[in-house]
Parts: structure tokens; C-alpha cells; sequence
């Protein structure tokens, strides 16, 4: 469980996925100012892993450690599964080769290099050792890889695709509007992020729109991974004398012992949670309704757990085939990952020619320059590795998370509030 603390840098950062309808932009791969060169001219004859009916995709992820990261293979099963049912792309059924790296490098290094032997691309891979396999990708420029990456390295190699780029700044947005309703405790703030290397990009995009927004930070805490008692940082803030508490750097297994403590020790700041407390598990764990009415969430994507289902038809569709192919499993941020990775090879893939080989799709992907996933998520610039302005506000109402003063989906922005910048700190 606390292993999750290692990839708080992407669960924070916004969301973004494909379709088939989705806002299309199309360029010359190598072209196109992004900076990417094009793919190898021996991808163009490379077509392994592909038959006239199905292409098989590899997907490696951390499933020890209790199942850590399995959500990002059951997210690329059921998008597969989707589009199977729909008769596949171009008649060609998307076949995952799953594989788990069992938490160790030398294994994940190995499964990649698997599926660059026998996969025609991998796909919603997600590992906390994926440097490791960032190698191999490296080594392999024309194999195509469709994943959310928490190596910032790996993440920017040329055949290196993601749904969740890592831009390295933060939204100008929800921090202006916390600062109107909160004009007086913006100047007491406090924070904890994670120690770990991969947290700091995200908090140092995010403290400097704050300090230049005037927000005043008196205490950032250090979580370490194996953390589940938080009663000193409690006791520590509250004698600093924060007022408001911003934790969208913590998943939901750290933010759940935090608010626990803050219930024991009478402290209730106004607190704002982040995309990875966004979960089904945390009022529960966090020790009911009571603990976590109130809380505020700011994040990229929909309500996706099913507060949108009604009125953002993806997010109905996503939540339906990840019970059929996984029935009862208990949807989280790296379900959605697999999902969303899923789509942006298939969206590609349909553009790839009547013969795909691994360079064209790597030729088709550098196409896709901007999407929204019919609205499950705002709009993000995989090709350019870049992030929208838009965001969505939440609240915890009744045990529930609901939206708060965003627009309808129905309106132009699709139901993201699309004020303000996002902004990158000097130098990134």
C-alpha cells in the first residue's frame, strides 16, 4: 500500500484520453514542431505482432505488492474489449499481452523487452519500475509505447506516448479560485507531498503558482512511504497555525490516516484533496462523512467513479466494461490510465493504413495532437507533452463527490472550467 506514495508526481497531473471522436489535428510526423523526430525507417517494415485480425498489444505492470497497479491492465482489457465488440479496428481485434514485473526492475526490463520481441506495441503499462524498461525503449526508437510513464526520462523518448503528460507546471485556475473564497487563509498553508524523488516536479509546479498567486506555505511535510500515522504532522500544523491544507499530492491511502488524525486532534482546515484521494475508498477509510464533508477536490478528469455517468456518456461506458471484463473490481486513477492509453493507440491505430507497420503507427500518433475523450477528460497535447488550462472543482457532500460551480457538460468547455493559464515554473 505504501508504494503508492512513489507515484503521487502522475496521479496528481491531469488526465486525458481518445476517441474516435475526439478533436483531431493533423500534421506531418517530424514536422510538426513538436520536436519529435520521425520514426526509424526500418519501423515502416516492421509489422510484428500483427496479423490480418488481430494486433496484440503488451502491457506491463506492478501487480505485486497486493495487486498495486492491476487497474492499469484491467483499464487496457476493457477498452479492448470495448472495441472488440465493435468488431475491432479496421477489423483487427486489440489482443493485451498482459504481463507483471513482479516490483523489480530486472523484470520489468525483461518484460519490455518481451514485448518489443513479440508485441506489435506496448499499451497501458504502468510500473513504478519503468525506467528499467525505458531502456529498452530507448534501445528500440521504432516500437511504440502507449503508457502513462513515472520516469520523467522514459516519458520524453520520441516513441513514448502519453495520455497523462507530465508537463511539470500546474493550473493557474483552482488556486485563483481558492484564493477568492479563501482570501485570508491562503496565508496559512501548509502541505505534504511524498519524499520521494517523482513527487517534487509536480509540488515545484504547484508552489510556484502559489507563491506567485501570494499564497503563504508555513509547513510542507515529508511522507515517507511506509507513513500511516500522521498525529505529529497533525499536531505540527495545527500549532503553525494552518488554515488551510492543501493535499492534492496524496493518494487516497495517505490522505485517509491524515484526515483520521485531524479528527482525533480537533484540527479542521479547509482542505483540498487531488486526483489521487479520488476514490471510492476514501470516506470510508478516512472514518466516515463526517471526517470529509466539506473537503474540496480539484482535478482534470470527470467525476469518473460515477458521478458523471448520467450526463458524460463515456464515463458510463468506461465504468460498464471494466465490470464486464472484471466484474466488481473497484475502479481507480490507474484503471482510468489503461483506458485512456488504450484509446490513444486505437485512435492511432485507425489512421495507421490498411497495412500497419510500428512506424505508422508511431507516424499516426504524432497526428493526434490534441483530444478530450468525449469530455471523460479536458483536453491534453500528448504529441507535445503539454497540458490544458481547463480543470474541474469538486466537493464532498453527503460522503459524495459532487461538482462545484463548474459548467455543464453540455456547454462550450464541456463541463471544465477553462479560466487562467498553465503555468510552468522557469527552466522546465
Amino acid at each position: 500500500m505504501g508504494a503508492l506514495g512513489m507515484v503521487m508526481l502522475v496521479a496528481t497531473t491531469a488526465v486525458a484520453c481518445s476517441s474516435t471522436n475526439s478533436t483531431t489535428n493533423t500534421t506531418t510526423a517530424g514536422s510538426n514542431g513538436t520536436g519529435r523526430p520521425p520514426p526509424p525507417a526500418s519501423a515502416f517494415s516492421d509489422h510484428t505482432g500483427i496479423t490480418s485480425t488481430q494486433v496484440k498489444v503488451g502491457n506491463v505492470a506492478t501487480l505485486a505488492v497486493g495487486g498495486l497497479f492491476k487497474g492499469a491492465q484491467v483499464g487496457t482489457q476493457a477498452y479492448a474489449a470495448y472495441v472488440n465488440s465493435t468488431g475491432g479496428v479496421n477489423g483487427r481485434r486489440i489482443v493485451v499481452d498482459a504481463g507483471d514485473d513482479n516490483f523489480t526492475g530486472a523484470t520489468n526490463k525483461q518484460a519490455t523487452q518481451n514485448a518489443v520481441s513479440n508485441d506489435f506495441a506496448s499499451v497501458g503499462s504502468f510500473s513504478l519500475q519503468d525506467s528499467f524498461g525505458g531502456v529498452v525503449l530507448a534501445q528500440n526508437p521504432g516500437f511504440p509505447d502507449v503508457s502513462v510513464k513515472l520516469d520523467l526520462h522514459t516519458g520524453k523518448l520520441p516513441n513514448v506516448y502519453s495520455a497523462v503528460p507530465a508537463a511539470g507546471g500546474w493550473q493557474e485556475g483552482p488556486l485563483q479560485y481558492f484564493k477568492a473564497k479563501f482570501p485570508q487563509e491562503i496565508g496559512a498553508v501548509g502541505t505534504l507531498i511524498s519524499n520521494l524523488p517523482s513527487a517534487q516536479p509536480g509540488w515545484n509546479g504547484e508552489k510556484y503558482v502559489m507563491d506567485q498567486l501570494g499564497y503563504k506555505i508555513l509547513y510542507v511535510g515529508q511522507v515517507a512511504v511506509t507513513q500511516s500515522d500522521f498525529t505529529q504532522n497533525v499536531i505540527t500544523m495545527k500549532n503553525d497555525g494552518v488554515k488551510l491544507l492543501v493535499i492534492d499530492q496524496l493518494p487516497e491511502n495517505y490522505a485517509a490516516p491524515l484526515i483520521q488524525a485531524m479528527t482525533q486532534q480537533n484540527f479542521h482546515p479547509i482542505t483540498i484533496l487531488g486526483a489521487a484521494a479520488y476514490s471510492n475508498l476514501l470516506v470510508n477509510a478516512a472514518g466516515g462523512p463526517s471526517a470529509v464533508n466539506g473537503d474540496y477536490l480539484s482535478q482534470n478528469s470527470s467525476l469518473y467513479l460515477g458521478g458523471d455517468a448520467t450526463t458524460i456518456p463515456a464515463v458510463a461506458t468506461f465504468l460498464h466494461w471494466v465490470d464486464m471484463v472484471s466484474p466488481g473490481f473497484r475502479v481507480d486513477l490507474f484503471t482510468l490510465y489503461g483506458w485512456l492509453s488504450a484509446e490513444l493507440f486505437a485512435q492511432a491505430f485507425a489512421n495507421a493504413g490498411t497495412n500497419p507497420s510500428r512506424g505508422s503507427e508511431l507516424q499516426a500518433l504524432d497526428k493526434v495532437t490534441s483530444f478530450n475523450g468525449n469530455n471523460i477528460i479536458a483536453t491534453t497535447y500528448p504529441v507535445t507533452r503539454d497540458l490544458s488550462n481547463c480543470y474541474l472543482l469538486g466537493q464532498v457532500v453527503s460522503g459524495n463527490f459532487q461538482r462545484l460551480d463548474d459548467p455543464p457538460p453540455t456547454g462550450s468547455t464541456n463541463g471544465y472550467r477553462c479560466n487562467y493559464q498553465y503555468v510552468k515554473p522557469p527552466g522546465t
